[in-house]
């Protein structure tokens, strides 16, 4: 899948996660439906745009829900 349009479903996602006012719960929720709803390929794509700097267009709480989970949001080989 396009790597702009897996960055955009993201920040849609943390623009519905954002308001939360525990940070925390925010980013976990971020993750959650990623991991969930996501095909294992569609977030190893963009974990790889991640590593190569090719994700500048993410909105920070999602590079952080990211960051901070990333290790549940593997896919699994």
């Amino acid at each position: 899948m396009d790597i702009d349009i897996l960055i955009h479903m993201a920040n849609r996602i943390g623009e519905f996660f954002e308001p939360q006012p525990v940070r925390e719960e925010a980013l976990a929720g971020i993750a959650d439906h990623i991991k969930k709803f996501w095909e294992p390929r569609m977030r190893g794509q963009l974990l790889a745009a991640i590593d190569r700097g090719e994700a500048a267009s993410l909105h920070p709480v999602v590079a952080e829900a990211i960051a901070t989970h990333r290790v549940e949001l593997q896919p699994v080989a």
